[in-house]
């Protein structure tokens, strides 16, 4: 108890600082104060995580007849669908079906609604989606849209089937697993409760679910010759990359002299031979929910740690005459932006994620608040710099903070876009062979489509002495493709009763394309369907009948296959 009085003093001094650090806090004085009195629950399915796939999985496993708890990290649910990502990654959306396709469904009654156009008309929004209609009467979908809405719509779903839901439960990743052999019984949240189920899944963007049961994973890039790709590894060439520096910028801090040492984020670590594997992860960043529309906008402060040598790089881009576009702007409904990355300096923060995938939660808020604090840096840095062009600081300074989004969380995303962290190495290994068709997927579940893509990875000096990015590829593809069953499901020596439809088995290259919100719903869905299918048939996910669960999803309208 005595730890528990010093709690409110380490926020005055500000030695707790992040929504993880006090959540963490708060369960430890719950802990205490009941004398660490544990909770129980059962249910036939038990779903960690609060992704998009998390929410799906959670509803159709309801709709299956199973009994269900939904243990969500974090209060909100959604992950990038509602913290940001609305400019939808939809690739072919012919190729969206099932729940997935209903979710965008509910977006587009949401916006039939005239309370959902509080400062903008609905006629006046003509912004076009990512590979389709922005807005889709004919089909009643739509593919844009704003945060608020999107989570909207996954609390109201989740209310109408009745979806037992516990937010903000941590699971405790050291010794929170109990298993008989290769079988998980119950996992452990660090609140002290413990749910017992029949079938676990993992719908986390870290795999935390998966790792701590002992599945076997990788973090990072394959060698080319691991899988028999062209694009996977260490990546300096240029082709289909579009984020890099096409001017000749110095590193160093006295430009010309590397004795001078390198100006902020720039790396001196050894570059990765072409094509060899590393533990070196794609870049993050937060989906920016701007506005230039004056009623709804919080301007742009300058942040506390703020120090203009961080642009650096970005100013000296300008001196160049580089085309900087810095980010994107894509509009969504009443007057907001889904703004990402765009350019070789701009919102990902690279190079300063690579240990996420495996960090201890304390660890992981604070890579979420550097990343934070870096992109609102960068704001500022358009908006005031004198290095900086007076026409784009006039541009960026039109733009803040949309007031009526995350209002709990000093409207910044409460999510940081995870764009790769473990995947699972499972019972099919999905690679660039299956996303290019010149392999065969083995009893697919649903279908991708997007292009092959991974963010920049690393910034380095090239042996000419002058800046440059490493690791973007943006490789589109001619035809949608299959995603095997076995790519959600571990090997069978690691777990019998789990599925992993976020984290899942897939070469880097090859989830560059799968990681899109609209597939991990996809997945969630068939992962779910899935996991009736073991309880109902007494079966290990390994073993179920793959023809019942063709059969099921298909009467559920998911995409299993495109005659091309």
């Amino acid at each position: 108890m005595k730890n528990i009085n010093k709690i409110p003093s380490l926020i005055k001094n500000n030695l707790i600082k992040t929504p993880t650090q006090l959540l963490i806090a708060s369960l430890l004085i719950g802990t205490c104060l009941n004398g660490y009195s544990a909770e129980n629950y059962n249910a036939d399915i038990i779903i960690y995580g609060d992704t998009s796939a998390a929410v799906i999985s959670a509803i159709q496993a309801k709709k299956e007849g199973q009994s269900v708890i939904l243990i969500a990290p974090g209060k909100h649910l959604g992950a990038m669908t509602s913290a940001g990502l609305g400019f939808t990654d939809s690739g072919k959306a012919y190729t969206i079906g099932g729940m997935s396709k209903e979710f965008y469904h509910r977006i587009w009654l949401e916006y039939q609604k005239e309370s959902s156009w509080n400062f903008q008309k609905s006629d006046q929004f003509k912004a076009s989606g990512q590979g389709t209609k922005a807005i889709n009467n004919e089909n009643q979908t739509q593919w844009v849209f704003e945060p608020k809405v999107a989570e909207r719509v996954y609390d109201n779903w989740l209310e109408e089937y009745n979806v037992e839901t516990l937010r903000g439960e941590l699971l405790n990743r050291n010794n929170g697993i109990t298993k008989d052999k290769n079988k998980i019984i119950s996992i452990e949240t660090l609140s002290g409760k413990t749910f017992t189920g029949k079938i676990f899944i993992d719908c986390t963007f870290e795999g935390d679910l998966m790792a701590a049961a002992g599945c076997e994973y990788f973090v990072g890039r394959e060698a080319n010759s691991q899988y028999g790709e062209n694009y996977n590894g260490g990546r300096t060439t240029l082709e289909y990359n579009g984020h890099h520096f096409k001017k000749k910028i110095s590193p160093y801090k006295t430009p010309g002299e590397p004795s001078s040492g390198l100006i902020k984020y720039i790396s001196d670590e050894k570059l990765t031979p072409e094509g060899q594997s590393d533990k070196k992860v794609q870049s993050y960043c937060f989906r920016m929910c701007l506005t230039d529309h004056q009623p709804n906008l919080r301007p742009i402060t300058k942040p506390a740690n703020y120090n203009p040598e961080n642009y650096e790089l970005l100013a000296r881009s300008f001196e160049a005459g580089e085309p900087l576009p810095c980010m994107t702007t894509s509009q969504m409904p009443n007057f907001k932006t889904d703004s990402n990355n765009h350019g070789p300096f701009s919102l990902d923060y690279i190079g300063m994620n690579y240990n996420y995938p495996e960090a201890d939660y304390d660890e992981r808020a604070k890579i979420f608040e550097e990343h934070k604090q870096y992109q609102l840096g960068l704001l500022y840095f358009l908006q005031n710099d004198p290095r900086v062009p007076e026409s784009t600081r006039k541009k960026w300074q039109k733009w803040g903070l949309a007031k009526d989004e995350f209002t709990d969380n000093d409207n910044w995303p409460f999510y940081l876009y995870i764009r790769e962290a473990r995947r699972m190495i499972g019972d099919y290994v999905m690679t660039q062979a299956n996303c290019q068709g010149t392999r065969e997927t083995p009893k697919p579940i649903g279908m991708g489509s997007y292009t092959l893509d991974s963010h920049n990875t690393f910034r380095y000096v090239t042996d000419e002495g002058y800046v440059q990015n490493e690791g973007d590829v943006q490789v589109h593809l001619k035809n949608p493709y299959k995603i095997a069953y076995g790519a959600i499901t571990p090997k069978r020596a690691d777990c019998i009763n789990l599925l992993v439809p976020v984290a899942c088995s897939a070469s880097h290259i090859a989830y560059g394309s799968i990681r899109m919100e609209p597939v991990f719903m996809i997945l969630g869905h068939s992962a779910a369907t899935a996991a009736s299918i073991a309880i109902r048939t007494e079966k290990n996910v390994q073993d179920i009948d793959y023809n019942l669960l063709r059969e099921k999803l298909l009467k559920d309208k998911q995409i299993l296959e495109i005659k091309n």
